[in-house]
């Protein structure tokens, strides 16, 4: 496979990977007193491994368009935004207090006790962030292999505009 599509495909698996975990549960809490359990979904808890996806599909978009030089500046850029998913995704463990604000029934006020449990919504946002940095070391990497996406529409320039017209006057078609 071509680095290039490579890098196309891990993108997208990232976007996807990234996207659930703003869906899917990234916390429960459990009030007691026979209270219902509240979820807090991803987008709820961080909106960042979303933004950092979001970003990283721009990114890899630009290369398509741009020079060996940028596409490296992007890799690298790609390569840092999954490392920092790869951090929300291990760090981002909201406590008690930080979700009774989004929530105020769960308030140490309104309940005695808030257990807490994790939902599968940080692992998709690991495997996402680690998808990002994959696709930013092979574009770094491989960067100078791609192919110019402008190449083919660029002008021979052994063809000048004088040989052009010289063609037209002979009956001949240039463009072809």
């Amino acid at each position: 496979m071509k680095p290039q599509r490579l890098v196309d495909l891990l993108a997208v698996v990232a976007l996807v990977l990234l996207g659930l975990s703003a869906y899917l549960t990234w916390s429960t809490a459990h009030p007691g007193s026979g209270r219902p359990s509240v979820d807090f979904n991803g987008y709820t808890v961080t909106k960042a491994p979303v933004t950092l996806a979001l970003a990283s599909v721009v990114a890899i978009v630009v290369t398509k368009l741009a020079g060996t030089a940028l596409r490296r500046v992007l890799g690298a850029l790609v390569l840092l935004m999954g490392v920092a998913a790869i951090a929300v995704a291990l760090q981002v463990r909201p406590d008690v207090g930080e979700l009774s604000r989004i929530r105020p029934e769960l308030s140490q006020a309104v309940t005695d006790h808030v257990s807490l449990s994790g939902g599968p919504a940080p692992w998709f946002a690991l495997a996402g962030g680690v998808a990002l940095v994959a696709t930013g070391l092979i574009a770094l990497l491989t960067a100078h292999r791609w192919g110019r996406a402008t190449a083919r529409y660029e002008r021979d320039p052994a063809a000048a505009p004088a040989d052009q017209w010289k063609a037209i006057d002979a009956g001949e078609d240039p463009t072809l």
